[in-house]
């Protein structure tokens, strides 16, 4: 169910990666997070718990999926993974890549930033997006979302 004015009904909210049925797995454009994405659930739901057992079962298997294909492709220090919501009424999972030398490290990613972006870094971790996002459609794509 599409929800008028809801950025995420409305906007794929960043670079579409995967499409399917009931869910869609974007690259967010985060200033100095070059690794951000998000699996955000189509129907307009709200919470968690709103989904059915399968639903939630589903979803967690993108999220996990996501954080497997970061893990193996760019090896970071640590994958966040967050469902806030609180802007945006819709159900959807940030999973981010944290390296050692990004600006925030080992705060949150809305924390003050502790240093300057390391323009290098983030260009060879975005250089290896590609073949990292090739791999885990395959993945997503041999299940049924």
């Amino acid at each position: 169910m599409r929800v008028t004015g809801c950025p995420l009904c409305d906007d794929l909210g960043g670079r579409l990666v995967f499409d399917a049925a009931k869910l869609r797995v974007i690259h967010a454009a985060e200033a100095n997070f070059p690794a951000f994405y998000r699996v955000v659930w189509k129907d307009h739901v709200a919470e968690w718990s709103d989904l059915s057992p399968e639903d939630r079962a589903l979803c967690m298997e993108a999220v996990a999926v996501v954080e497997q294909g970061l893990r193996e492709a760019l090896a970071p220090a640590k994958i966040n993974l967050a469902a806030l919501g609180n802007m945006v009424p819709h159900l959807h999972w940030h999973v981010i890549a944290r390296f050692d030398w990004d600006t925030r490290f080992p705060s949150p990613v809305w924390a003050s930033a502790q240093r300057q972006p390391d323009a290098g870094r983030e260009a060879s971790v975005e250089a290896k997006l590609p073949a990292m996002e090739r791999d885990m459609i395959q993945r997503l794509a041999t299940r049924s979302f």
